[in-house]
Parts: C-alpha cells; structure tokens; sequence
C-alpha cells in the first residue's frame, strides 16, 4: 500500500470514527405526566371572569377564557408541567442563546402560561391587547420589576441573571393573569402540552434528579442514568390535592 493510499485510508476511518461518536453523542430523557383521575373524571376549568375590562372581554366573545392552572386531557395528560434537570450538571457550562423567548400578553392571557428561559436569555414581552398591562414577576432569588405597559406600548425587553425555579408572574391591573418562568443554567428543559409528553434532548452521559413542576399539584422527582446515544423514559403521575392514597 502506497504512503498515500494508507493516508487516505486513516482519514477516512478517522471520519468514520468522528460521524460515529456524532451520531451517539447525547442521551434522551423522554416521557408523560399524567393526573390520576378518580372515577375516570377530569376536572373542569373555571371560566375567567373578565367583565371589569370591557376591552378584555371583548376578545372572547365566541368561546369563554378558561383558566389554564390545571389542563388535563381526557385520558389524564396533565398540561403545563415544567420538567427539568434539576441535579446531575453541576460544574457544565452550556452557551446561553441570544434569541429570545417571547411572552405575549393577548386575550388579556399570558401566552405561554409556564414556559422557560436561560438565565441571561432576554425575554420579549409582549402586549397585542390595545389595553393597560402591568407586568409583575415576583422571585425570591432575581430582582423584582413592575412594569406598566399602556396600550401604545408593545413591547419591552427583560433578563432574569440567576437560575430560579419557578418565578411567578402576575398583572396587577387584571387579576386572573397569571403565567410562571423557569429560569435555568442549562438547556436541559422542558413543558408539557398536548399528550403531557417531554423530552429532553443531547443530555451529557450521567446519573440525574429530573423534576416535575406543577403550579396547583407541586413537585415531584425522578433519578435516571444515561448513556451516550441512550433514550430512558421517565413518567410521572400527580393527584388531586385530598386525594391521595394511604400508605
């Protein structure tokens, strides 16, 4: 074999090697959060009560407002469920996007009710009501802002510095507005929809407490070890508070 042929050959096995580690690096922590549904019955959503703001009531004149605190399909799928990493990263630094996670004020309803952002990620505020909104976190670890956004006012831009699960976020001038923030050191997050399925993608090989977050129904915690190229499903089931069973 020719001193070139043998060079062509170690690159092309070294390719190979590199597409392969490629191809099998980052590990998948996939699965579904559901309610327990006693006697197979979901619960209801309250209608929210918007006639104090004729503007606000005046963007759901077909289909009520209902309230999002516990959104559960019929077979138990529970909505709006942040799922995260929350042991089994530290010391991992990960690059922080500069694109920025938009929250929309529409309908007079925070779109999305539970979402998360990186700390350091700006956080696109936005007010698409023609309405006074007044745009309130409330964190115990972040600096605290009370904004108003008058109707001219369409948007603003903000950052929360430090990982701080869950942030709280009312608007002072409509009570039933009400969303919550996730703010995490890594990207390793996510929030149920429809099906209460997740998944978190690319994970570092490891041994990890993920946790599910649930504004009415708590916490709950989960340990899983993965592999690279390696998928590992993760479920969770909540209860209606009093209706827990007896040990």
């Amino acid at each position: 074999m020719t001193l070139r042929r043998l060079c062509s050959s170690f690159l092309a096995f070294c390719f190979f090697c590199f597409v392969a580690a490629e191809a099998m690096a980052g590990a998948t922590v996939a699965g579904t959060v559901k309610l327990e549904l006693p006697g197979g019955k979901k619960p209801g959503r309250k209608k929210l009560q918007m006639a104090a703001d004729p503007v606000c009531a005046g963007k759901h004149t077909g289909a009520p407002a209902l309230s999002e605190v516990v959104v559960v399909d019929d077979d138990g799928a529970l909505h709006n469920v942040f799922v995260h990493v929350k042991m089994g990263l530290e010391g991992k630094k990960f690059d922080v996007p500069t694109e920025p996670v938009v929250l929309d004020q529409n309908g007079c309803i925070y779109k999305p009710h539970v979402f998360g952002v990186r700390a350091g990620q700006p956080i696109r505020i936005l007010n698409n009501d023609g309405t006074l909104h007044n745009i309130h976190p409330k964190p115990k670890i972040n600096t605290e802002f009370n904004q108003a956004m008058p109707k001219f006012r369409k948007q603003m831009t903000k950052t929360f510095d430090k990982a701080e699960v869950m942030i709280p976020v009312k608007c002072d001038v409509h009570p039933w507005m009400q969303a919550y923030i996730g703010v995490m050191d890594h990207p390793f997050f996510n929030v149920t929809g429809d099906g209460g399925t997740f998944a978190l993608k690319d994970l570092p090989a490891g041994t990890y407490t993920i946790e599910a977050w649930h504004e009415r129904l708590g916490s709950q915690t989960r340990q899983v070890t993965v592999k690279d190229g390696e998928s590992a499903a993760v479920d969770f089931t909540f209860q209606i508070p009093g209706k827990k069973k007896k040990p």
